[in-house]
């Protein structure tokens, strides 16, 4: 079997279950989406992914149900009922296993948890190949909205070896549990998002490159091991947004669009200048669903800082 097939038979089994995670999940669906036997389809998910697939669905759904004991009234029972379990003791095992938390205790604390977040095997392979821009049907309208960023917090996870900002070889330095991570914190302002530090904000033994996400100047909860806080100023903050596309295996095509259109932009036609002192560059990635995002500080010259 080619090493092509096999990652595209899993990629099926992924998109399936991100479909049908509210359902019951049965093998036999799996292998059909995959197009494999049983045997062929579990061990090909466990060799790409690192997780079996009943172990990822059982991620997913914990993860959704966590999120919505931060956003819903209900009660843990309704919550894991909703999620396939049929008792509130089994949810609460299960909860407590995985994210090292009662649900109880953290629909009351909310503090950072590891969120499961699904990355697909196809779209990470498509994105590591050279794939020419020009032959992908993404639409290149980038928009630009300003923001205005008071005096805030920024929670962050610094690299040691990866610089300028490339997400694959900082997830292979540092995992990718800084996503899911990151944003379980209820108090962030925006999605968590790969950093470019400008050379003042690095420290000696570090790169430019961290993973973080900005909270209010007040948030004082425990931060994750491995992380840190530091102070931002207030400032001004662009926010350059792609269009929305359709096929999920070119989001890396996305987020060079964006990248490009921020590389193009001018921001002293409108009197401004870039800030990097002020704010790290934020990469807030891609999906099909919101398109490409980044972000970047700038201060008008004849503003006080």
């Amino acid at each position: 079997m080619k090493d092509s097939e096999k990652i595209a038979a899993v990629s099926r089994m992924q998109l399936y279950i991100e479909s049908h995670v509210g359902e019951k999940i049965t093998l036999d669906a799996l292998c059909d989406a995959a197009g494999y036997s049983k045997y062929h389809a579990s061990r090909m998910f466990k060799e790409l992914t690192g997780m079996t697939a009943f172990e990822t669905i059982r991620a997913l759904r914990l993860t959704r149900a966590a999120r919505a004991l931060l956003s819903r009234g209900d009660s843990v029972l309704d919550i894991a009922l909703e999620n396939g379990y049929d008792s509130h003791d089994g949810f609460t095992r299960a909860f407590s296993r995985l994210f090292k938390i009662t649900p109880k205790r953290y629909g009351r604390e909310t503090p950072p948890i590891r969120y499961y977040i699904p990355y697909n095997i196809g779209s990470y392979y498509h994105a590591r190949e050279d794939t020419a821009m020009e032959h992908v049907n993404i639409s290149k309208v980038v928009t630009v909205t300003q923001m205005e960023r008071p005096a805030r917090k920024l929670i962050l996870l610094r690299a040691r070896k990866t610089t300028g900002g490339d997400y694959f070889a900082f997830c292979e330095e540092m995992g990718c549990d800084w996503e899911g991570l990151l944003n379980s914190i209820p108090e962030r302002f925006t999605d968590a998002a790969l950093l470019t530090l400008h050379q003042t904000m690095v420290k000696p033994g570090t790169s430019d490159t961290a993973a973080g996400v900005e909270v209010p100047h007040t948030y004082a909860k425990p931060i994750p091991d491995g992380f840190e806080i530091i102070k931002l100023p207030p400032c001004r903050i662009l926010f350059f947004q792609g269009a929305k596309y359709e096929n999920e295996d070119d989001f890396c095509i996305a987020i060079d669009i964006v990248q490009e259109a921020l590389s193009d932009y001018d921001p002293s036609f409108y009197g401004w200048t870039y800030a990097p002192e002020l704010a790290p560059s934020f990469n807030f990635g891609s999906s099909a669903a919101l398109g490409a995002r980044a972000a970047v500080a700038v201060i008008n010259e004849t503003e006080p800082i």
